[in-house]
């Protein structure tokens, strides 16, 4: 019982003390500052470019009827995009491009072969958008008047830039573990594993580290030795380890709640639902369990192995160079998950998928994008299991010995010394 006791002081110390701090404050504040700028990303942009306002192209037509085509043309693509027919000279219509009146000038002349040819001024040479729906407008322009001219159907010509007819059909072999998941489900399931593998990299590279540093600040000021003494190492260990991680759900339940509200508002504006803004409308709800799991597991392997290095480490100073290769293991792990979700049935992601360090991103990789055996997700769900225990067990003796190494330690043959102290308490 006092050991439990000493278990919930140490988490509730960890996350408290964490909660209340500046740091998770002001990162908080930014990540729903992050999230309230990606929501109105176009309301902003507009902000700033004026693209509000309707953009109005002056045009010169040097010929007798290309001004009423592209007018109709122009209309069917961007309803803000407007042209206006100029009475004047160049030089007067480009004054009136630097008064602010116009977005640019157009002039349209006819070649020798009678095909629409054109110039356009402008002072912004970074709008291209409107540049490119001037030139498309006037290629299919170009087009209808060379067919014309040749003699060739209307009906033929809009059946020959029909786009083809093209399906997709899945070949499924008798002996086969795994298949593709519908097309439907596959497009939201794309969007959910990028979601959770982004979020685990952050959490893992971000809690881990925290986990790390806040071991070695209180190792230095000697709290860790009078705590050690009195309360079992698993216990002290997996006491920071939840902390942390819960000091992780309080900052992305905020971010996700505020997420959630402001998609929301704008999916009730659109007719829609939350889940319509993210195209995750198809994705079975076993897909959501998984992620919630592997995410899980991903966190606790990963946690305890911050764990141990930051005990074995003097100086706050000295953590960042002890986590480099801790880092090197979940980037490899995000950028094989990153490339093999365009192969996911690649024997490199099969296997990867049971290598614990890998397999929170990997095989829940697979899990969304395909159709595998119930039995493939247990056995790699064992694998975590039984790895997280495994350096829960050795975590906990480096954990006794490293609290009590003082004095440089910035490499991995530390684990040895902190080992061997640890039998001897």
């Amino acid at each position: 019982m006092k050991r439990m006791n000493k278990f919930w002081i140490v988490l509730s110390h960890t996350y408290l003390s964490r909660v209340k701090s500046k740091s998770f404050i002001f990162t908080t504040a930014i990540f729903l500052l992050f999230i309230l700028a990606f929501v109105n990303i176009e309301s902003i942009i507009n902000l700033f470019t004026g693209s509000d306002d309707e953009e109005v192209v002056a045009v010169l037509d040097e010929s007798d009827y290309l001004y009423e085509v592209l007018v109709e043309g122009i209309s069917q693509v961007d309803e803000d995009a407007t042209i206006e027919l100029f009475e004047g000279n160049l030089e007067e219509a480009e004054e009136a491009v630097l008064a602010g009146d116009y977005e640019g000038i157009l002039q349209l002349f006819l070649d020798e072969n009678g095909l629409p040819v054109a110039t356009y001024h402008t002072e912004q040479l970074s709008n291209t958008t409107l540049q490119f729906q001037l030139e498309g407008q006037l290629q299919q322009m170009k087009v209808a008047i060379a067919t014309s001219q040749a003699g060739i159907d209307q009906d033929i010509l809009e059946q020959i830039y029909a786009p083809v007819h093209f399906d997709t059909v899945l070949i499924e072999s008798e002996g086969s573990d795994s298949t593709l998941k519908s097309e439907e489900e596959m497009a939201g399931a794309i969007g959910l594993v990028t979601v959770i593998l982004v979020l685990l990299y952050i959490a893992v590279i971000t809690y881990g580290s925290m986990i790390a540093t806040d071991i070695a600040n209180e190792k230095s000021s000697r709290v860790m030795e009078v705590l050690i003494s009195s309360s079992s190492p698993v216990s002290q260990m997996f006491a920071k380890i939840i902390g942390i991680a819960m000091l992780g759900l309080t900052q992305f339940s905020v971010v996700i709640l505020f997420g959630f509200i402001l998609i929301q508002q704008k999916q009730n504006a659109a007719s829609g639902s939350f889940f319509d803004g993210l195209g995750l409308t198809n994705v079975p709800t076993s897909t959501y369990l998984y992620a919630i799991l592997f995410f899980l597991l991903g966190y606790l392997l990963y946690a305890t192995i911050a764990a141990m290095l930051g005990s074995i480490v003097s100086r706050s100073e000295d953590v960042q160079q002890l986590m480099v290769p801790f880092i090197m293991l979940i980037a490899i792990a995000y950028v094989i998950a990153m490339v093999g979700m365009n192969m996911p049935e690649s024997t490199l992601v099969t296997v990867s998928s049971f290598i614990p360090f890998f397999a929170p991103m990997l095989m829940f990789l697979r899990v969304g994008m395909l159709e595998i055996p119930l039995w493939e997700v247990g056995l790699s769900i064992g694998i975590m299991v039984a790895t997280i225990a495994i350096l829960a067990i050795i975590g906990a003796r480096v954990y006794r010995g490293g609290v009590l190494m003082y004095g440089p330690s910035s490499s991995l043959k530390d684990f040895k010394r902190a080992l061997q102290l640890s039998k001897k308490e």
